[in-house]
């Protein structure tokens, strides 16, 4: 897991340390050391700790015109021990909606295991970006972690899509291809 790094290829666009509305504004990172951990593998010390000892995510992009932001998780989401959706909504998502975001990309395709818990934090996220015609997207989560996640049925507050090759869009592009996606949807 060390080797996985956030995405970087975007940097030229948006750098979450330098985004005075991000909530990772000034953090400072070493290329040396390793000193986060998904249980006792090390990770890449470019992504970014919100609360989580499990899971691990970068921001790639805020956009406060088009009101998005793509953020790439990495780790196990455990909603069950470590109420890891709470820490997310609260430490990331709400300073977000406070700029006036309501548009979530979470790129999930290194998110490896789930855990369900309570739905309370995803049903309150939910509407409050719904009632501001807001949604969230994962996107590219494993097929066995999105089991689990239906199971629960989480689907219902955010939607499970699979984008291949996401990486060869520029962010706001992919942000008009989900969006054209889900209007399409709600069309029908």
């Amino acid at each position: 897991m060390h080797d996985i790094e956030p995405y970087y290829n975007w940097r030229h666009i948006y750098v979450s340390e330098e985004d005075q509305r991000s909530p990772f504004y000034n953090r400072q990172y070493s290329e040396f050391e390793f000193t986060a951990t998904v249980y006792n593998y090390y990770i890449h010390p470019q992504w970014d700790d919100f609360g989580s000892r499990t899971l691990y995510l970068k921001v790639l992009q805020a956009d406060y015109e088009e009101k998005y932001v793509v953020i790439e998780l990495i780790g196990e989401w455990n909603d069950a021990i470590e109420n890891d959706i709470m820490e997310l909504k609260r430490e990331v998502m709400d300073k977000f909606m406070e700029e006036g975001i309501f548009k979530f990309i979470l790129i999930t395709e290194n998110v490896l295991n789930f855990h369900s818990g309570d739905k309370d934090y995803y049903q309150e996220w939910y509407e409050e970006v719904s009632d501001e015609s807001g949604w969230i997207v994962s996107l590219n989560m494993p097929d066995a972690t999105q089991h689990d996640f239906k199971k629960a049925k989480l689907n219902y507050y955010v939607e499970l899509m699979n984008i291949e090759n996401w990486r060869i869009y520029n962010p706001f592009h992919l942000f008009k291809k989900i969006d054209d996606e889900l209007n399409r949807r709600l069309a029908i």
